[in-house]
């Protein structure tokens, strides 16, 4: 059954996590890596699931795991062999649920709010190639061979038992076309697509987001469409364009509105364009927006913002 459906026909809003390799900056870890924050899996799973725990506490109804940058080619190219690659994409999930199971077993945790959903994050091929293309989507490899990239990691997180993929950071319409399809090759499973966006109408390599979501929205395991990883200034007309081609739930989270660079791993300039983050997810919610968090350099903090209006808000239902 849709895991989105399932907690939107009790509940108006999800809430989503935030940052991840964020606050695993903030606890000590170096990720000027290639494999990024999916090396804490390795290195220190433990902190994995504090930052799970601290997103919960804050009020998120769905964490997102942390294999964004986890494949078996990254993981075996620096050395590992494939079950060891295998395992650790395992784990990542695993670790979220742990971390899940352990909050929800507090009944002061339950109230007014839905079982938070844990989401195998997938990032896209452009992650992979650690160069930043994730925003550009100027791949070379064809839908195919994408779909080949992708099908090995996809059984193992699916077989690790998250409620829903999260197809997350995908630049370019050929790369999800791909992400869909194997994902059909998994009756009951369910994904949502998130695109990186370059402007208000616009994803990475140029598409158009409305024919985007025109073409997500006839598959009916796409149980939600939207962005992630794209200024806030975006989000706006963003959200009013996926709904032109889609009924689907639309979801938001976007980063804190930094650039990033790829190929030196720094963030810089850029601020919030008016308010809160709390605010700016807000006016998203009245927009039509129905599953909201952060991505890049947000922080617990920005999702306790959104938990702060959106559990009043509830209580009033």
């Amino acid at each position: 059954m849709n895991p989105i459906q399932n907690i939107l026909t009790q509940y108006p809003l999800i809430i989503l996590d935030g940052a991840f390799a964020t606050e695993l900056e903030r606890r000590g870890c170096d990720l000027n890596d290639a494999l990024w924050s999916a090396k804490v899996l390795i290195e220190n799973p433990e902190l994995i699931s504090a930052v799970h725990t601290d997103y919960l506490e804050a009020g998120a109804d769905c964490i997102i795991t942390a294999s964004y940058q986890a494949t078996y080619e990254g993981f075996m190219h620096r050395g590992l062999s494939r079950n060891q690659a295998r395992d650790l994409m395992a784990a990542s999930v695993g670790l979220a649920v742990k971390a899940r199971e352990n909050f929800w077993a507090d009944p002061l945790h339950r109230k007014g709010r839905p079982k938070p959903l844990v989401a195998a994050s997938v990032g896209p091929y452009g992650a992979y190639l650690a160069d930043g293309s994730e925003y550009r989507g100027d791949y070379t490899p064809n839908e195919l061979e994408l779909a080949n990239f992708h099908r090995q990691r996809l059984e193992t997180l699916i077989a690790a038992g998250p409620d829903i993929l999260a197809c997350e950071t995908i630049p370019c319409l050929k790369e999800a076309k791909a992400l869909v399809r194997l994902v059909q090759e998994h009756p009951g499973s369910y994904c949502w697509v998130t695109f990186s966006a370059k402007d208000g109408l616009h994803i990475s390599n140029g598409e158009c987001i409305r024919d985007c979501a025109s073409w997500l929205d006839s598959h009916e395991q796409v149980a939600a469409v939207g962005v992630n990883c794209t200024a806030p200034g975006y989000v706006a007309s963003l959200i009013d364009e996926i709904r032109l081609g889609t009924d689907k739930p639309i979801v938001v989270y976007p980063n804190s509105g930094e650039q990033y660079d790829g190929l030196s791993k720094v963030w810089s300039g850029g601020d919030l364009p008016c308010g809160s983050y709390g605010e700016l997810a807000r006016s998203w919610f009245v927009q039509g927006a129905r599953l909201i968090g952060g991505c890049c350099r947000t922080t617990p903090a920005d999702i306790r913002a959104i938990s702060s209006w959106a559990r009043d808000f509830q209580s009033t239902l």
